[in-house]
């Protein structure tokens, strides 16, 4: 169950800086405010819940990679970030890492 809220909070961690995005924008800054607020809150709750059986070091570094990865392809997706060949390499070896820790734990 543990590696399930670790999952959760990996998700969770992208809707935050999407808020804070979203504030940037004068007529919705206060609603990304909350929406950053709101995801912080409930992503290192669930990091919380995961932490009391998996490792801080190995939580720590999936929640992030989690969050990372999938911040950078919301990016992408909603916000034309540049998807060049390096930035997605770069986020394919966070996605590695990600994975090595689950195996390896």
């Amino acid at each position: 169950m543990a590696w399930i809220y670790l999952i959760i909070a990996g998700l969770l961690e992208i809707g935050w800086p999407v808020g804070l995005k979203m504030s940037q924008e004068g007529e919705n800054r206060w609603l990304g405010i909350g929406i950053a607020v709101a995801f912080m809150v409930a992503s290192g709750f669930m990091l919380w819940l995961a932490q009391r059986d998996i490792s801080m070091g190995t939580s720590y570094a999936v929640w992030t990679g989690i969050g990372a990865a999938g911040t950078f392809l919301v990016g992408i997706l909603f916000y034309n970030d540049a998807a060049t060949f390096g930035r997605i390499a770069g986020v394919l070896m966070i996605i590695s890492g990600v994975i090595t820790l689950k195996i390896s734990h």
